[in-house]
């Protein structure tokens, strides 16, 4: 079979049918139409939320989960996980702080070298789950432990202080908004590129559809899955600066649990667990939400646990939705 055959999941995944298009369109308007309920009730609920303060603070506080759930969709798409993500934040932005601050490196070789950190952390995930036929969830688990623990004895456990080094990143650039915001946002755009326009990207969606038939097709599904975690890594590791600019600091603490943040963002924005289906723009979607639920629920004086069981109820619901969504889609099919 050749990989340009049209039976072949890669061909298959570069042109939408009609109805594809008219249920992405579903899921643009659907998520818009949560996003600007939770805006409306928030805003009803305080005076103080429906103000330009509020949602400049949301914008610089996403970009992190922003620029890590870009590639955790392209993750979750090829079926994998990837829960080393924070983490790898942690371990990256302590390598930053430790060149600036102990090898007295110049800022942009000290950036270059905790980006470097994050990608090589990514490709081992990637390159050991492939090697050894691991499932990604196991691979990246180990990798969560011993990553933090990296991020440890590189901070020796204490928080570095690097002033204003990075805070260039995080400064207030255009109406306030920051110069991370910007870049999170050109990424999620470069992100859904890529996943849409590029061979690459429907090679991704292939795997995730049917592995064994891109295999027939002629594609080596390994090297892609690899380049999948090691991009992953790589933008844990930027969100690791753009965390590190806005608290002028490196927390060894940093990052916990955030990558459950980062996978409830894309699953809100509809990706599916199963694979082989996603998008980076409704991800920055689930993003927002995700944001102005935190930000909405602080500011009408929730309580932490009262938080915790109102955002997983949200991410349970949104599961739910999604799953109605796709039977009755394959319904329509059958």
């Amino acid at each position: 079979m050749n990989a340009a055959s049209p039976s072949s999941p890669a061909s298959a995944a570069a042109g939408k049918p009609p109805s594809a298009l008219k249920g992405q369109l579903g899921t643009y308007l659907g998520l818009t139409v949560v996003l600007l309920g939770m805006i409306a009730l928030f805003g009803s609920m305080s005076e103080y939320f429906l103000t330009r303060e509020t949602f400049i603070s949301i914008a610089n506080e996403i970009p992190a989960l922003a620029v890590m759930a870009v590639g955790m969709t392209f993750v979750l798409i090829i079926a994998g996980i990837d829960l080393s993500v924070g983490s790898v934040l942690a371990l990256s932005a302590a390598v930053t702080a430790a060149a600036i601050l102990e090898w007295k490196l110049s800022v942009p070789l000290a950036a270059l070298l905790g980006l470097a950190t994050g990608l090589i952390c990514g490709t081992v995930t990637g390159a050991v789950s492939v090697a050894w036929r691991l499932p990604s969830f196991i691979v990246s688990l180990g990798m969560l432990e011993a990553v933090r623990g990296g991020a440890y004895l590189v901070t020796d456990s204490r928080t570095q202080y690097v002033g204003d080094a990075i805070s260039g990143l995080a400064a207030p650039w255009i109406g306030g908004i920051s110069a991370a915001f910007v870049l999170a946002v050109v990424l999620v755009a470069v992100g859904q590129l890529v996943l849409t326009r590029s061979v690459f990207g429907r090679h991704v969606v292939g795997i995730g559809t049917n592995e064994e038939a891109m295999r027939l097709a002629g594609i080596d599904p390994r090297p892609i899955r690899i380049i999948v975690f090691a991009v992953t890594g790589l933008l844990a590791g930027l969100a690791g600066l753009m965390q590190s600019a806005r608290l002028e600091a490196a927390d060894p603490n940093a990052g916990v649990g955030i990558e459950l943040q980062v996978i409830a963002a894309v699953v809100i924005g509809g990706t599916s667990l199963m694979g082989g289906r996603g998008s980076v723009i409704n991800t920055f979607f689930g993003v927002l939400i995700i944001a102005v639920l935190e930000a909405g629920l602080a500011q009408v004086g929730a309580s932490e646990p009262s938080k915790r069981i109102i955002t997983g109820a949200v991410i349970v619901v949104a599961v739910i939705i999604d799953t109605l969504r796709q039977r009755r889609a394959e319904r329509r099919l059958a």
